[in-house]
């Protein structure tokens, strides 16, 4: 456990989930999930410099802060010898990810966490990269550091809803066109489905928006990973409501077919209030895939078989309503998504007044 003083890169912290996987903490996963990635975030006592409306790391200045849940959960903080100690072959991790945050020493620092790592795993790695905190020749460095993929937090569908929950309308540093640079720079230095763009939805964005944003990032080469909007506390948002599901499983659904190159968004239809309503793909072979379950499992950085290592179980959603499945899901799991889905929310109802419908009802 971490000393009072001791920050990254020495320390940093760990997802309550990998916590536990290492031998850190005791626990179990509701219905035996396992973790699949290394979760590792970057630490310091000043925090986070950013402001982002939704994030519990939002607050810098005061000690508590390194006490706070981030997606939903305690990071407790560890030495990185003492992680790389911890993960031997029976943690069953696919990959590592870093994370880093707004802060001036996080670069530097992510790059030798990455040498450490590099040193004492044989796993692929993953940086989730902040914009704001690289500057030119970042991904370059980053490549020949021998990290396998990079992932750019967007979050946002809209410039709009950028500035508003990241940007100037919470005193922020981020810029929506220096991330989409730093996307384009990823896809010219790592190359297609080898970086990935995290998009949160439920932030006040329509159905097209979010799937016109997936377009985008798929058009350059890139994979999005998606997270429901959760309510985390001591942000900003803490207060909101959580994203409804069947928006949620709407938009996962449109990302698979578009991340997988079988529907262009184009081919997408929607109602007057911007919710698909069609998916444009031949409807056997669309309830073919739902009933895979497949689009409805956590998106992510890939892992040694077909579905993302980066599993991230119940980071999104409480174990009583999972928003993206760690496992394969079953029979009822598959036909409540399915009863999710068919369901539209009124969007034009006054809040507390929620309108709901069943798709051809």
């Amino acid at each position: 456990m971490k000393d009072k003083g001791a920050w990254s890169p020495e320390y940093l912290r760990v997802s309550l989930a990998a916590a536990m996987t290492l031998g850190f903490r005791h626990g179990s996963f509701y219905r035996g999930a396992e973790l699949h990635c290394l979760n590792l975030l970057l630490d310091y006592p000043e925090g986070c410099y950013a402001g982002c409306s939704y994030c519990g790391l939002s607050s810098a200045g005061d000690d508590a802060l390194h006490d706070r849940s981030f997606i939903r959960v305690e990071w407790p903080s560890f030495s990185l010898a003492e992680i790389i100690s911890n993960c031997g072959d029976n943690a069953g991790f696919q990959r590592v990810c870093v994370s880093m945050i707004m802060h001036p020493r996080s670069f530097d620092d992510t790059l030798n966490v990455v040498g450490e790592l590099q040193d004492g795993l044989e796993l692929p790695i993953s940086v989730l990269v902040n914009p704001s905190s690289i500057g030119d020749g970042g991904m370059e460095a980053l490549d020949a550091a021998g990290v396998e993929m990079v992932t750019i937090a967007l979050d946002t569908a809209t410039e709009r809803l950028f500035d508003q929950n990241r940007g100037s309308g919470v005193g922020g540093p981020h810029r929506w066109d220096r991330y989409w640079q730093t996307l384009s720079d990823a896809s010219m230095v790592f190359g297609k489905d080898r970086f990935g763009c995290h998009l949160i939805v439920g932030l006040g964005e329509t159905e097209s928006e979010m799937v016109e944003t997936i377009q985008r990032v798929r058009d350059m080469g890139g994979r999005s990973h998606l997270f429901s909007f959760f309510p985390e506390s001591g942000s900003v948002l803490g207060e909101r409501e959580a994203c409804h599901p069947s928006q949620f499983r709407r938009i996962q659904l449109a990302r698979f077919l578009i991340d997988y190159d079988m529907v262009r968004a184009a081919a997408m239809e929607y109602d007057s209030q911007q919710r698909l309503v069609n998916f444009g793909i031949d409807n056997g072979r669309l309830d073919e895939i739902v009933r895979s379950g497949d689009p409805f499992r956590t998106s992510g950085c890939p892992g040694s078989g077909k579905h993302s290592a980066c599993n991230r179980p119940y980071g999104d959603g409480p174990a009583s309503d999972i928003r993206s499945y760690p496992f394969a899901l079953e029979q009822e799991d598959i036909e409540l998504v399915q009863r999710q889905m068919a369901i539209y929310r009124d969007s034009r109802s006054e809040a507390g007044l929620i309108q709901e419908s069943s798709a051809g009802s």
